[in-house]
Parts: C-alpha cells; sequence; structure tokens
C-alpha cells in the first residue's frame, strides 16, 4: 500500500501524473532482467536534474532509498527496489542534447536508447562502439551506472572509455559536473571515472559527455566452426598474435549451436564443440579484405571444419543473425535461465569452459555457454524451472561453483553486467579485504545515510562495524 503522506509530498514536487502508485505501475518497476523482486513504495519520471534532485532531497529528508532505474535489462537485479522507497525512472530523460561534430562528442541525458543514439550519429557519420546484446532496449545511464561492454568491446573497450564527463545528483540533492568535452584532463581526482560502474550507489546520473570516434566506411565477417574448443581457442590467440584486433570476437558452444540450429537453421555443423563469429572493420577496403582472408586462413590451419566468409554488411548481418538466435533459442528449451558473466585471462578460457560442463553434470544442469572469447567475457545460462524448488537449489550452487572456478583462475565476478544483488555475497571472494573497505569507506563518504540504492554490491548481512554504512 502506497504511503500517502509520501505521495502527497511527490506531488508537490512532481506533475501527478509523473508520480506512479497503482499497483500495476509499482509491479512493472520491481524486476530487472533477472527473477529478483522489489516492492517500490512510489515511482517517479522526472524530466530534468532539478526534478531529480527535488525528489532525491525529499527522499533524504524522509530517510527513503531511492534506486535510479534506466529500461530495466539489467541481469545483476542492480535497478530493483530490494529496500523499497522510491524507484526513480529515468526513461522520459531521453534528449540527445547535443552531436558535436567538430569535438567528436554527444551530449545525452540518462535515458536515451543506446541504439538511438548509435543511429544519430551515424547518420553525420560518428560511431559509438559500446553494443550491449540490449541496446535496442537499454540506457545509457545504465550503461555508464554499468559500465556496460558487448562484442566490440575487443577492439574499442567498454562504456567506460567513452565518458568524458557526467552530471551527477548526489545523495544529498546537490549536483556537479565532472569532466567535459576534453579528451585529456587531469585535474585532482578521477571523478567521472568514480562514477562510471557504480551501479547507482553513490550517485544519480542525468547528463552524459560521450566520446565519439568516426564511422568505419566498411565491415566483414568470418565464422568458424571447430570440433575441439582448444583449436578455437589457440586460433584466437594466433590472429591476435598475428597483429589482427578484429572487431568483435565471439564463441557459441555445442549447447547454443543446438539450440539455435533447432530455433532456425543456419547451417551450423551439429557435432561442433565450438563456433567462432569474427567480425572487422577498417577504412580500406583492401586491407580490410587481406585481414579477413588472414583470418580465414588461421581459422582454418587452426582447425575448422567449416569457414564462412562474409565481405558486405548485409552478409555479415546474415552470419550475425545466427549470434543473436543464441537468447531466443534458449528460451524454447526451460521456462527461466540465469544469464551469468564472468571474466577470465585468455589463456583460461578452455579450462573455463571446461569447467562450466563439469559443473553442469554434477549439478545436474544445462548451461550452455556463449561470450566474448577476444576478451575471456563469458555468458555461462544457467537453465532452469523457477517452480522446481529442488532444481533451484542445483541452480544456486552451480552459480557459486561458477563464480569460484572464473577467480580461481585469476578472472572476476563480473566483466560487464556488474555485482548488483546477485553477487554481492561474492564479492568478498573477487576482492581483497582492503580493496572492499576502501569502496565501502568511498560510499559512506558520498552517501552516509545509505539513500542511493542501498543493498547492492556489498555483502550482506553487514559487519556490526558496517551496520549503518552499507
Amino acid at each position: 500500500m502506497p504511503d500517502i503522506t509520501l505521495i502527497e509530498q511527490l506531488r508537490r514536487v512532481l506533475p501527478a501524473e509523473r508520480v506512479h502508485t497503482t499497483p500495476e505501475d509499482l509491479a512493472v518497476y520491481s524486476y530487472d532482467g533477472t527473477w529478483e523482486l522489489g516492492h517500490p513504495q512510489a515511482v517517479v519520471s522526472p524530466l530534468t536534474t532539478e526534478e531529480v534532485q527535488e525528489v532525491v532531497r525529499l527522499a533524504h529528508r524522509m530517510g527513503l532509498p531511492v534506486v535510479p532505474r534506466g529500461g530495466g535489462t539489467g541481469l545483476a537485479g542492480g535497478s530493483v527496489p530490494t529496500a523499497g522507497g522510491i524507484v526513480l525512472n529515468t526513461t522520459l530523460m531521453n534528449r540527445i542534447m547535443a552531436i558535436d561534430r567538430l569535438n567528436m562528442v554527444a551530449v545525452v541525458q540518462p535515458g536515451v536508447i543506446t541504439a538511438h543514439l548509435q543511429a544519430e550519429v551515424e547518420k553525420v557519420g560518428l560511431f559509438y562502439p559500446p553494443d550491449p546484446q540490449s541496446l535496442r532496449q537499454s540506457t545509457i545511464g545504465g550503461n555508464v551506472a554499468t559500465s556496460a561492454g558487448g562484442p566490440r568491446c575487443l577492439k574499442y573497450g567498454t562504456t567506460r572509455d567513452y565518458v568524458l564527463g557526467l552530471q551527477v545528483v548526489l545523495a544529498d540533492g546537490r549536483a556537479m559536473r565532472t569532466g567535459g568535452k576534453m579528451l585529456k584532463v587531469q585535474t585532482g581526482y578521477n571523478l567521472t571515472g568514480l562514477f562510471v560502474g557504480s551501479e547507482g550507489t553513490l550517485g544519480i546520473i542525468t547528463e552524459v559527455t560521450l566520446r565519439l570516434i568516426p564511422m568505419p566506411r566498411y565491415r566483414g565477417t568470418v565464422m568458424a566452426a571447430f570440433q575441439r574448443l582448444d583449436d578455437a581457442a589457440e586460433t584466437v590467440n594466433r590472429i591476435l598474435q598475428a597483429g589482427i584486433t578484429p572487431l568483435a570476437l565471439e564463441m557459441m558452444d555445442n549447447a547454443c549451436i543446438r539450440a539455435v540450429q533447432a530455433f532456425r537453421p543456419f547451417g551450423l555443423p551439429l557435432d561442433a564443440e565450438t563456433v567462432l563469429l569474427i567480425d572487422q572493420d577498417g577504412n580500406d577496403s583492401r586491407a580490410l579484405q587481406a585481414e579477413l582472408d588472414e583470418i580465414a586462413r588461421l581459422v582454418r590451419d587452426g582447425g575448422a571444419v567449416q569457414v564462412r566468409q562474409a565481405n558486405t554488411r548485409e552478409e555479415s548481418q546474415e552470419l550475425w543473425a545466427a549470434r543473436r538466435a543464441v537468447s531466443p533459442a534458449l528460451a524454447r528449451l526451460r521456462p527461466n535461465k540465469l544469464g551469468e558473466d564472468i571474466s577470465v585471462p585468455r589463456a583460461c578460457i578452455p579450462d573455463m569452459v571446461r569447467r562450466v560442463t563439469e559443473i553442469a553434470a554434477r549439478n545436474h544442469l544445462l548451461i550452455p555457454l556463449f561470450g566474448h572469447i577476444g576478451d575471456g567475457n563469458l555468458h555461462p545460462n544457467i537453465l532452469c524451472d523457477l517452480r522446481d524448488r529442488e532444481e533451484m537449489e542445483r541452480v544456486q550452487t552451480a552459480a557459486r561453483e561458477i563464480f569460484e572456478a572464473a577467480i580461481a583462475l585469476g578472472g572476476a565476478l563480473s566483466g560487464e553486467h556488474g555485482i548488483g544483488t546477485l553477487k554481492r555475497q561474492f564479492l568478498q571472494q573477487g576482492l581483497d579485504h582492503t580493496a572492499i573497505e576502501v569502496m565501502r569507506r568511498i560510499k559512506w563518504a558520498l552517501d552516509p545515510e545509505n539513500v542511493l540504492n542501498p543493498g547492492k554490491i556489498f555483502p550482506l548481512p553487514p559487519t556490526s562495524d558496517d551496520e549503518s554504512r552499507t
């Protein structure tokens, strides 16, 4: 039941039509791309930084949590209001405020859809490379909050590498700016970098200045199927050691191959252990063609049993259709999935894949694996049925074992999804005690009342020393 006093106060700050309180509205904002649930007391949809400030000041006075939320596509529970309070929906803050061709930057509000920004800057010959899988639904603010990645990270980097400046509303309602349109700045601490990837726990992003680059003119793709994962992994290293840095270097395991083929026939060999999808772009068509030919030669020499090469955007899109079909294909196999996100050193990929296979067998689960093999960021998808309590216990066991395996191999809990609620209990395994203490102190310094997105990132329950700080 919504708090009447809170609703009255919010309607003094925002128009009534942008204060959402019906059970249906609250339900819509109670979850993200995971199965985590949390029930807000109210949802607000501001249009400006000033309105965000007013909402945060009100929440600060009333001692209520504020949970910033964009497209709700997150896969770590980061935007779920697990502590109740106010969900601050940024999707109406969706203006592209400027595309500056001379300085090659875009200034946008946080609710701008990633794919929309990409399309707009490409109209003027510029390029915004970060491409999370959910780019047609996810927002720039959410991408910044999680430092979202995607297939093109291998060559161009993650969202973090393109954020030049921010406007941020702090926990007490003050707004501040960091960075700007400059490519180089060394004035004090890197506050811009502090907020990128902070998952809404340190401040609410209300404006982003993004670096753009010239749009590459040409693009091509090579798809290669291998009967042995080790051959595929070794071929990845050979491509990189040959001085070629692909735009994207993706993999699908046999479970994904079979699911995709059942979903739509793409001509993938069902006995292949791994399929690699290798993209490259450039501005010199001859140089690009030479690189694609060299990639095709390297995969054949590496033992590929099937090689397909695309030399136009249209042909590339057809090959990528198989990769894009993975998620809908897996959705047909079981009612639910836990889409995980781990990162390991590239040389450890075969070992990590084998460990995931062993974990799946030991826990009697189907865990298809795909991801960005070029940079070691893998996505084990644990298929399951939430209604089966016994199976869900095995799912939790498998997830814990996957995290432990990644860390044992020198990897990390997350490459691009963030920690949120789903991985917070494993943070102490992924970081040393001093690192976590420093992070807690930063949170305490910026948000001593724990207003902003409480219960995220840090393990629960807290120790007595941290009771008032996390």
